[in-house]
């Protein structure tokens, strides 16, 4: 059998197949309609009730703050078991929220039911997901089976946003939205409890907890007192808020660049297709290369792209070149952010490290879109908002450079 890292990835048995086909749908489904679709819905919203940017994005900042504190709970039971239980339900009550979303009238109303929504998210999205797999296949295979899932969840937006776009023009927002919260109820929670295996017996790994809760104390005292960590963390979490923000706002932010919705749509459709193509082209070019390697190259891209929108002629061909040089370059970027702290840092009680990074990236991923609507709100367009992810742009790209230039050759696999 070939040893290429695709064939590698896609070679399961027919059971780990359907497994992670399934769960590759729900995912589509699950990132559309709970994720991608805002922008679009909530563009809709204010041209109907006259809602500030900064108002809409508001729930979208208590909905990623929820989705943060919800985090760890929703893995915790998912490490015990019940992994069937928190996706199907999520997904079911998630539909309901989308649906009772299609009722309101206040923006009251629209944070409270947003926020139930972003606590679902953690639930419902990647990481959840990802912790499935690994209970559910275990080893190499869950390696395998959580790239896979990615690349199922990069079609995502190319998916749901011509999607929801296409129902928008044609029901309205309220109906699209009960339309949502169908999917999430028909697919993404029947999905979920189709494939998941039920809770599984206790593990005896289970009875360490308290020496592993001690070691991986120990892990984060001695990764903190390291310059890598730091430097990485910088790195990391300036890339969520840019990201954040640029999801939330590229819709807009087109517009006001002068291409029409349906223009605006096809740029953004490229982006999910330009993440898979990215990750597939790094498997088949740089398998082998250090992850800092291909990071330093990667991180290199992301202020190219705000130069682009800033100053190139704004174009359908110029901004869908542009769309997918980003979305190439985002899709690359998960799997470094994903190998980094192992490759650069240590092996060790990696989640736990890893988790002393998301933390503060969940926040910045939480009041970017905000922030940023705040920004265009004052200045009155988004040239200032576009200068301010340059600069972040330029921040993490140092960050990630100068942790690969203080990383040592090796470092130890213990947290000593």
């Amino acid at each position: 059998m070939s040893n290429h890292p695709l064939t590698k990835i896609l070679c399961f048995g027919s059971a780990d197949q359907r497994f992670i086909s399934a769960l590759g749908v729900a995912q589509i489904c699950s990132w559309g309609s709970l994720y991608y679709s805002f922008p679009l819905l909530a563009e809709a919203m204010s041209t109907e009730f006259g809602w500030t940017k900064t108002s809409l994005y508001g729930a979208a900042t208590v909905g990623l703050l929820l989705s943060g504190i919800a985090a760890y709970p929703v893995g915790a039971g998912i490490d015990r078991g019940y992994g069937r239980r928190i996706m199907s339900l999520s997904s079911l009550l998630a539909g309901l929220l989308l649906i009772a979303w299609s009722q309101i009238s206040s923006l009251i109303a629209f944070y409270v039911i947003f926020a139930g929504i972003g606590c679902l998210q953690a639930a419902t999205l990647y990481e959840p997901a990802f912790a499935v797999i690994a209970n559910q296949m275990g080893g190499d295979k869950a390696r395998q089976g959580i790239t896979a899932l990615t690349l199922w969840g990069g079609f995502a937006s190319t998916v749901f946003i011509p999607l929801t776009e296409w129902l928008l023009v044609h029901l309205g927002w309220r109906e699209t939205l009960m339309v949502l919260g169908t999917v999430n109820i028909a697919i993404c929670a029947s999905l979920y409890a189709a494939v998941i295996q039920p809770k599984l017996a206790s593990s005896p790994a289970l009875h360490l907890k308290k020496s592993l809760d001690l070691n991986n104390r120990q892990a984060v005292i001695w990764a903190v007192q390291h310059s890598v960590f730091w430097a990485l963390l910088v790195s990391f979490v300036v890339y969520a808020a840019v990201f954040s923000a640029f999801t939330f706002h590229l819709y807009p932010l087109l517009l006001e660049r002068g291409l029409r919705s349906p223009q605006v749509v096809a740029v953004l459709a490229v982006i999910g297709p330009a993440q898979v193509m990215g990750r597939l082209l790094m498997w088949k070019l740089a398998s082998n290369a250090s992850i800092g390697r291909v990071g330093s190259f990667i991180v290199a891209l992301f202020p190219l792209v705000f130069l682009g929108i800033a100053w190139l002629p704004p174009t359908l061909t110029v901004l869908t070149s542009i769309a997918v040089l980003y979305g190439a370059a985002n899709g690359v970027m998960t799997i470094v952010r994903g190998v980094a702290i192992p490759e650069m840092l240590t092996r060790r009680s990696y989640g736990t490290i890893n988790s002393a990074i998301i933390a503060p990236s969940l926040v910045a991923k939480a009041l970017a879109p905000v922030g940023v609507a705040a920004l265009w709100a004052k200045t009155g367009g988004y040239n200032a908002v576009l200068m301010a992810l340059l600069l972040g742009a330029l921040i993490l790209a140092v960050g990630f450079w100068v942790a690969v230039a203080l990383r040592q050759d090796t470092y130890p696999d213990t947290a000593q």
